[in-house]
């Protein structure tokens, strides 16, 4: 079986060049998202799970799962920047970025539910997708598979506890 990472050349100048701009854009409209919607007296009222992590693990999270997103989305595009996987990952990556503001600015945890569900499992059919295509991508959305699901769940005891 042949896999992504063998068609890929990192040293073409084109390859190079779209690498940066899956990281600006990836790590640019996260960090813009999350500095525009970051946790408020709203989120500091709201009764917590025990297993809620402190706010100052949420940036260096996001961040470093940006940049595995993005490589595993810029390997993606070079290999077949029309196929499902490619769509998978675009669907993902709106998702992603909408989830915050329901969440923290619109202060609906509902909503921010019906959005990281289908969010995880586009994730989840990401990774399916890529598997056998690009283990190296899948294997970036491993980390990133886990913390969605916990933050599904998340959210899901914050809408038990505070409803």
């Amino acid at each position: 079986m042949t896999h992504a990472s063998s068609q890929i050349d990192i040293k073409q100048p084109r390859a190079l060049v779209t690498l940066v701009v899956f990281l600006v854009v990836v790590i640019g409209v996260g960090a813009i998202i999350g500095t525009q919607t970051a946790p408020g007296a709203w989120y500091a009222g709201l009764e917590k799970p025990p297993f809620n992590p402190p706010n100052w693990i949420f940036g260096p999270v996001w961040f470093t799962l940006y940049v595995l997103i993005a490589i595993a989305g810029w390997r993606t595009f070079l290999a077949a920047p029309l196929s499902a996987g490619m769509g998978l990952w675009a669907a993902q990556m709106l998702l992603n970025w909408v989830w915050s503001p329901a969440f923290f600015a619109a202060e609906s945890l509902w909503l921010a539910m019906a959005i990281i569900v289908p969010m995880l499992a586009a994730i989840l059919a990401f990774f399916v997708n890529r598997w056998g295509r690009d283990r190296t991508s899948a294997l970036f959305f491993l980390p990133y598979a886990a913390w969605v699901g916990f933050a599904t769940l998340l959210n899901a005891s914050l809408i038990v506890l505070n409803t």
